[in-house]
């Protein structure tokens, strides 16, 4: 009997400790489904804690249930606000992007155009004043060494230089070329305008070298050793480039005649998908902010020329029509569709690039900063440099080669016929003045506003960087021996604590007397002078004075002033 109720006893005390382990087990299970916030799923076994290999129950598989957990299940953005913010902000970059872009891409057309219009306005007037100066200088006597000044003999260069191109290019039979091209087929001429704008870019980038070195070449003082090959060889390597690239923009602007010539206009049509070419081959490469500028550069430049290359176009084709304005409306809706894609492509190809290299929109302000600063110091007494040679070095836009295109269209296409006919030329040429002086103020205006938002008025009163770059260079030589001066030892009193020197002239000179390093930077036409000129060199290492920090390249905007697109080095 006690054997049996001591049984029942020990079976009820092991029913409830299976009871409460199990209601121990669900309060465990609930609590951590509260912790970490995890949606059931299939319910095959649990492998947390005590309970692994124990398969739950068949009820909690339900399809129901899986459906109404994925319906309510919610997330939080804002556990990621930084990501997405940054997100957002690219959205807005990219949206800005158009707007930024257009606004330098209008200052820069205006600064082309201030360039291009100097070669039809003030240039034959400066040149016929250096003309003068010559002439009469015989009856006035010599007042200085110099016959000319630098500026007169390379304005009188440009005007013999456009004279012997455009006698050459008389000879150059405009119509004979025209069906010439036309009778090529349309695969041919797609890659014959492709060759052509590699060579346009080819030929600016290599010209404008060639222009320096003649005009350095012919004002180069006397007083300093001979090297280079004479002032005639170089002229006529001048006279050969600017003839030769004006050719080549004359056959690009007869393929585009072409084209909007073209019946089916299936040649226009793939001129212009060749534009959206372009954004696959750069959108998906590294770009710096340097890069981006040069490359916003080049855009300016090859808008610009297109605008001209369609106003040839026009005057062509008005000319076989016998001036009838009805057909300016009919070129009207290519001409816009040509400008609409070159413009499209821009803002596409920008917006992508910033994108992915994590550039900002405010960029473009810097640009026309960099650019305005070109203007501003042009202007001043100490100019290196004419500005239209400057707009030349920094965007790659050499306009001898396009003003004397325009020329010849122009006295092809136009007679001038009686006293009337001149005197409309002279209007016209009063007018193109007129709009050159309003451009320049304009121009001058806007820049100095821009310098002055930039704080880059300051770099306005450096001095020149001709003067630094000829130090660096007389002092290049001097690096290959370098000597050790003797260092003077240092005075102590009697107490041991030394003393300074008792004659710093010397150590001065000393100082001084020690070579810097050159820089291998070629270009000599930089608009900010060498912040590290007077850096010391240390005679045993060839190092800098500290001779730890390793030269880092500069990334000031303006120092970018070379086309560099084409294969040129870019800092």
């Amino acid at each position: 009997m006690a054997e049996s109720l001591s049984s029942g006893l020990g079976e009820e005390k092991e029913k409830e400790k299976e009871d409460s382990e199990r209601d121990k087990k669900g309060v465990q299970t609930e609590r951590s489904k509260g912790k970490d916030g995890l949606t059931e799923t299939l319910r095959f076994s649990d492998k947390n804690g005590g309970s692994k290999g124990k398969k739950r129950n068949l009820s909690d598989l339900s399809l129901v249930r899986f459906i109404t957990t994925e319906l309510t299940r919610g997330y939080f953005l804002e556990h990621n606000e930084a990501k997405y913010t940054e997100r957002r902000e690219r959205v807005y970059t990219c949206l800005r992007i158009p707007k930024e872009l257009e606004k330098l891409m209008t200052f820069g057309f205006f600064l082309c155009l201030d360039a291009f219009l100097y070669v039809f306005t003030l240039l034959p007037l400066r040149v016929i004043l250096a003309l003068l100066r010559l002439i009469t200088l015989p009856c006035c006597g010599l007042s200085g060494s110099r016959l000319l000044q630098p500026a007169q003999v390379c304005d009188v260069l440009k005007g013999f230089i456009m004279v012997l191109c455009y006698s050459m290019m008389s000879y150059v039979d405009y119509s004979m070329m025209y069906h010439l091209i036309r009778g090529q087929s349309v695969i041919k001429l797609y890659i014959i305008y492709n060759m052509l704008e590699v060579a346009d870019r080819l030929f600016s980038s290599f010209g404008q070298d060639i222009l320096d070195a003649l005009y350095w070449t012919a004002t180069e003082p006397k007083e300093k050793k001979r090297a280079h090959i004479g002032v005639i060889p170089h002229f006529f390597m001048a006279v050969l480039y600017v003839f030769l690239h004006a050719i080549l923009i004359m056959v690009q602007a007869t393929t585009l005649n072409v084209a909007f010539n073209s019946h089916n206009k299936s040649l226009l049509t793939i001129m212009m998908s060749n534009n959206f070419v372009e954004i696959k081959g750069s959108v998906f490469k590294k770009f710096e902010k340097n890069n981006l500028f040069q490359m916003s550069n080049s855009d300016i430049k090859e808008r610009f020329t297109n605008y001209i290359l369609l106003l040839i176009v026009c005057l062509r084709n008005m000319e076989q029509f016998s001036w009838n304005p009805d057909h300016l409306w009919v070129l009207f809706p290519d001409v816009v569709m040509v400008i609409a894609s070159e413009v499209a492509v821009d803002v596409v190809k920008h917006a992508f690039i910033t994108k992915f290299n994590d550039i900002s929109a405010d960029v473009y302000g810097e640009y026309r900063a960099s650019l305005a600063f070109d203007l501003v110091s042009s202007r001043q007494k100490n100019a290196y440099t004419d500005y239209s040679d400057s707009v030349s070095r920094r965007m790659g836009f050499i306009p001898l080669p396009l003003a004397l295109l325009l020329i010849r269209v122009v006295t092809s296409s136009v007679k001038i016929q009686g006293s009337l006919s001149f005197m409309c030329v002279l209007l016209f040429y009063l007018g193109m003045i007129t709009l050159k002086v309003l451009n320049s103020i304009v121009l001058l205006g806007t820049s100095c506003v821009f310098v002055k938002e930039a704080n880059m008025e300051e770099k306005l009163f450096d001095p020149p960087p001709s003067a630094v770059s000829s130090r660096v260079n007389s002092r290049a030589h001097r690096t290959k021996h370098v000597h050790t001066a003797p260092q003077p030892e240092p005075t102590t009193e009697k107490g041991g604590i030394p003393m300074a020197s008792e004659n710093p002239q010397v150590a001065n000179m000393a100082e001084s007397s020690a070579p810097t390093l050159p820089k291998s930077d070629s270009d000599t036409f930089l608009t900010t002078p060498d912040e590290d000129d007077d850096k010391i060199i240390n005679a045993n290492t060839g190092l800098e004075g500290d001779g730890l920090e390793h030269r880092t390249p500069k990334k000031d905007l303006l120092e970018i002033d070379r086309f560099t697109i084409c294969g040129n080095r870019i800092d």
